[in-house]
């Protein structure tokens, strides 16, 4: 592959999406209306391509210089840069990586965002200072930064009401049924949530919370960590909890943040979610969550503008890709294309930097650079990763509710293959309803979601080949169900994002990956920053590592 070559690719890969014309649309029979045509956008995957089958890589034509760089733009890359300038430092340059913002992007339809990845935050535990200190500076948490109950702004924090799920027709408050159940299904439910309740404030053996969001302070006593030798549906049998609702549910929130079913996800990490959450604000309920019209990418607009008034500069973070890392005699070079000159023309630089902090996934790291030599093994210690999908649908107004509660922010379907949508002008306060809105719908790849057995590279496979109207039929699983066909009255466009390696599954044995324990001791002149270092693909776990890196380069 020819320079030419490498430069096209990867600019497509930027735009990353299949347009349909017109000529696409599926007319629907018996209610006689159109499928819009879905523009899909695949961010990163041609570049990732590229890297993984070993294209030649174009020479420079031009040369930066810079004390540290950034490689990568998500929530580590973008907190390590937060980190950097509240010390006071100016010289970094953060290299954006295939879609500014990674898991925490977003889109518009007009004026209306919505989320193409994460879309909220758990009130932060006391353990997770760096959130708190991050959310405090950006105006989230308007008093209190470090007391029990911190008060946040109200705007943030997700209105009422927060969540139902839709189950025999009926839509029921909550995401664990409890209409219709017999009472040893209501018993084992209650015995559930008292454990999970004891395990909140349970410490191990060398004093530290069982369960602890950033995972690096969670206790290392053997009693607990042997929860990661068996899986979550496991767990729950040995302890006694049959009920179809309950494991339905783990299953659901196993999904929901590992990509993958409680058949498969560590008992501890299946724990995790439930313990380790454990934030209070003086103003919202415990439990509730921080969210904006476009998600994550509410904060990531928060934090980059914040970045910019300490830094003194906007032009701190710049579009393209790292091809190629090597440490120098005098620090690292970095090999970046698609890096525009003052005319907007792409070019490929080398970036010669001090330090550097590599906040990318590890399987795309591992293509950058020899990872042996510090110790991580590529063959052994690469997490899983779990494929996505994450598709927004424009509605002109809303389609007609099923009887029960009413429309929330996050809307489920008990026991789909999918995990439901959010609506992303629930946080507007208004007195009528506005005309337009936008549901995003949510969608792993996983054995529930194909209905058999698929490998994660299968399933990848199965992605890249995918035709738009392959996708949509699994992007519009939950909206199907709720408001049949006649959701095409009101829906008139449609985006689907799909993530080949969205998050980083925490299967058994996570928790003694030597190769990621490696990786994130390193203090030395290339440092490694992101989620996958925790085996936990969430904000807070990246925003950690971020903020460790940078905290190591300033002392």
């Amino acid at each position: 592959m020819d320079r030419r070559t490498f430069l096209i690719g990867a600019s497509a890969a930027l735009a990353g999406c299949d347009r349909l014309g017109d000529a696409s649309r599926r007319f629907l029979s018996g209610v006689g209306l159109y499928e819009p045509p879905p523009v899909v956008l695949r961010p990163g995957m041609a570049q990732g391509h590229a890297l993984r089958d070993d294209a030649r890589l174009p020479q420079p034509d031009g040369e930066l210089r810079t004390d540290v760089a950034i490689l990568g733009s998500g929530a580590a890359g973008l907190s390590a840069a937060w980190q950097l300038a509240r010390a006071g430092k100016r010289d970094f340059i953060v290299i954006d990586g295939p879609e500014f913002g990674g898991n925490t992007a977003a889109g518009q339809f007009g004026g209306l965002g919505f989320p193409r990845g994460a879309h909220y935050l758990p009130l932060p535990s006391a353990e997770s200072t760096h959130m708190r200190e991050m959310l405090a500076d950006v105006g989230v948490i308007e008093q209190d930064p470090f007391s029990t109950r911190p008060r946040f702004d109200e705007r943030a924090v997700v209105h009422a009401p927060e969540e139902r799920h839709f189950r025999n027709g009926r839509w029921h408050d909550g995401l664990l049924p409890n209409d219709g159940l017999d009472a040893d299904e209501r018993a084992q439910h209650a015995r559930f949530f008292s454990h999970i309740n004891e395990l909140r404030d349970t410490r191990g053996n060398d004093g530290r919370r069982v369960f602890t969001i950033p995972l690096a302070l969670a206790s290392r006593d053997p009693k607990w960590t042997a929860l990661d030798t068996r899986t979550f549906r496991q767990w729950l049998l040995d302890e006694g909890f049959t009920s179809s609702t309950l494991h339905a549910y783990a299953d659901y929130c196993c999904r929901d943040d590992y990509g993958a079913g409680h058949d498969v996800v560590s008992a501890w990490a299946g724990l995790h979610y439930f313990a380790s959450r454990g934030g209070h604000a003086q103003n919202a309920a415990d439990g509730a969550v921080l969210t904006w019209p476009d998600g994550l990418h509410g904060l990531v607009s928060k934090l980059t503008a914040r970045i910019s008034a300490l830094a003194g500069r906007s032009d701190w973070h710049r579009p393209g890709m790292a091809l190629k890392v090597e440490e120098s005699r005098d620090g690292v070079e970095v090999l970046c294309t698609g890096m525009a000159d003052a005319n907007g023309v792409p070019r490929t630089v080398r970036l010669r930097a001090r330090r550097v902090i590599c906040a990318m996934p590890l399987h795309v790291a591992a293509h950058l650079m020899p990872l042996a030599r510090f110790g991580f093994d590529t063959a052994r210690h690469l997490p899983p990763h779990a494929a996505w999908l994450v598709s927004s649908f424009r509605l002109r107004g809303f389609p007609a509710e099923a009887p029960g509660v009413p429309l929330a922010w996050d809307n489920v379907v008990h026991g789909s293959r999918a995990l439901g949508y959010v609506v992303a002008t629930h946080q507007m306060i208004r007195q009528a309803p506005p005309p337009r809105t936008v549901f995003t719908a949510y969608c792993p790849l996983d054995r529930a979601a194909l209905g058999h057995s698929a490998a994660p590279g299968e399933v990848r496979r199965w992605l890249a080949e995918a035709t738009p109207a392959d996708l949509m039929d699994y992007a519009v699983t939950d909206l199907r169900e709720v408001y049949g066909r006649g959701f095409w009255r009101h829906a008139d466009r449609v985006e689907i994002t799909a993530r080949g390696h969205a998050m980083a599954s925490p299967l058994p044995g996570f928790l003694t990956n030597a190769g990621a324990a490696a990786l994130r001791v390193l203090d030395g002149p290339i440092q490694f920053a992101h989620a996958d270092l925790s085996g936990l693909s969430v904000f807070e776990e990246a925003a950690w590592w971020g903020t460790r890196a940078a905290t190591r380069m300033v002392g």
